[in-house]
Formats: structure tokens, sequence, C-alpha cells
């Protein structure tokens, strides 16, 4: 299976304030490459997603700001390429609310949640958070929260369910964004 796991963190409550995103691109069920970024967001954090994340204001001085980042990123997010996360309403909002704020165009991709594809396909777990699916799964999630550890544990429990249960089961949990 062929896809991009993403998660965002952002600094504050607002959708459209990403202080740092990760990509972990797969091909044939494989991890070929992963990109991790902080983000000036231009906007002010609050404690609470501080404390969550560990990302201060300090932490993203120097860094790309959202458009600067989706020249880089704009590629995984067309019509052909699968989009994964792990609560996709959540990483989905803040990549479209993060579009909208600086006016660029809207990308239409194919998006799959894992936290549904999870509650579907593994109807006994406890709770469906990432790290209670990883430990469900024994997959290895080092630093809950950071955004490249969640993306590449969300790429993880996806290829699990993919070797698992194979595309028929699968394919049913694929969405169009935009």
């Amino acid at each position: 299976m062929n896809f991009t796991a993403i998660d965002f963190e952002t600094a504050n409550r607002q959708r459209a304030s990403a202080c740092s995103l990760a990509l972990t691109i797969v091909k044939n069920d494989q991890v070929v490459d992963e990109i991790y970024s902080l983000i000036n967001p231009e906007i002010n954090f609050n404690w609470q997603n501080t404390k969550v994340n560990g990302i201060h204001s300090k932490d993203v001085i120097g860094a790309p700001t959202f458009p600067e980042l989706w020249k880089v990123i704009k590629p995984f997010f067309n019509n052909n390429q699968l989009v994964v996360a792990h609560n996709a309403n959540f990483d989905n909002a803040v990549l479209c609310d993060s579009i909208d704020r600086y006016g660029l165009q809207q990308p239409r991709y194919l998006t799959l949640d894992t936290l549904k594809s999870t509650r579907k396909l593994y109807p006994g777990f406890l709770d469906y958070k990432l790290n209670t699916v990883c430990g469900q799964l024994n997959i290895p999630l080092k630093d809950h929260h950071n955004a490249l550890c969640d993306s590449t544990a969300c790429a993880q429990i996806l290829i699990h369910e993919h070797q698992q249960f194979g595309d028929t089961l699968i394919r049913p949990f694929i969405n169009v964004i935009n």
C-alpha cells in the first residue's frame, strides 16, 4: 500500500496554528522517507498546547511559516495520493484551515483515518487513542505528541491493518477531501 501519514501539532486551540508537521511516506507497505519541520505559526502559543506537545514559541523562531512549508509538501496532497492520519478530522482541519488562513488553494486528495479503521477492525480495544492502539498492536511510539513519532506510528498502524485485513477491508475507509 502507498500513502503518506501526517501529523500536526498546534500552538493553540485554533486549527490554523500549526507549529509542527511530519509526513511519513510509505511505498509498498514500507516507510521510505520522513519529513519533519517545526512551523512558525505567527500566532500566540497556549500553555496547554505547549504542555502537550512540548513546543514553545522560542522553538519556532527561524522556522518556516506554513506558506513556506506548503511549497515543499504540496506534492503529497493531490488527487491520487492517499493521506492518512490518526484522528484525521483534526489533521485535515489543521491543513485546510492553515491553507485558508494564508489564502492558498485547497488541494483535493484522498484521506483515511486510522482512528476510524481501528475502531471497526479491532472492536475489543479499551480505547482508540494513538498510544493505546500502538500498545495493543505492539507498534513502538517513542514520544507521543511529537509529530514525527505520531505520523510514523500512524503509518505503522495502517501497514499492520493492510497486512492483516488486505485492500478489500481497508478501501471503505478512504474518503475524498475538497
